[in-house]
């Protein structure tokens, strides 16, 4: 009776190894899955966000410039062969690096854009202003980014998601107010077409997990 009982027991483990073995799998294409769509709605809230800023920063919704571009700011040209040949690790690791460079730019132009309205003494009786708008993205890619590190602790469980730093706010006295308004337009225009790669990203990586 009690090898019998020992029979079961074993049976039992080998058969909860067996579900949570393949439940991995799926479960981090569930994961992925979320990732594509927090991108999605990530990059509808910047769509609109850029729409606004165009309209009152620039004063015009259709102001269209591809010729200027920010160094700081992710490469968004791909080569498809070298993207195809990344790891996971490598794609989630870039995703992270790449979203939180996009996150201290936005958190500059966001102190930027507050400071200048507290020097004029701009207040909206109606509707959120555009540093609420930009905290709201930040908010969007600070989710994403703490949902990437999930995913790489569970590749590796070594990986420690790093803090995030405050950035810095360099002085850049030859700029005009024109140029600075147009560097608010280029973080948002990259952004947009960076959340699309990163949302081919996860799907590529979801189906990964077939």
């Amino acid at each position: 009776m009690t090898l019998c009982w020992r029979a079961l027991f074993l049976l039992c483990c080998v058969l909860s190894c067996v579900q949570s073995f393949s439940a991995s799998p799926v479960l981090q294409r569930g994961k992925y899955n979320d990732s594509f769509s927090l991108t999605r709605s990530t990059r509808t809230r910047v769509q609109q966000l850029q729409k606004k800023y165009k309209e009152q920063q620039l004063g015009n919704k259709h102001f269209e410039d591809r010729s200027r571009q920010l160094n700081d700011l992710p490469l968004l040209s791909t080569d498809f062969y070298s993207w195809l040949k990344l790891t996971d690790w490598e794609r989630l690791h870039s995703a992270f690096v790449d979203m939180q460079a996009y996150w201290n730019r936005l958190d500059r132009k966001r102190k930027q854009l507050e400071g200048e309205e507290k020097e004029q003494m701009v207040s909206r009786a109606v509707g959120t202003t555009l540093p609420q708008n930009i905290r709201h993205v930040q908010h969007d890619l600070r989710d994403l980014m703490i949902q990437v590190s999930s995913q790489m602790s569970y590749m590796r469980s070594s990986w420690t998601k790093p803090t995030f730093p405050t950035p810095l706010n360099p002085q850049n006295g030859s700029q005009t107010v024109w140029d600075s308004s147009v560097e608010g337009y280029i973080i948002l225009r990259d952004l947009d077409l960076y959340l699309t790669r990163l949302a081919r990203d996860f799907l590529f990586l979801a189906s990964k997990t077939h």
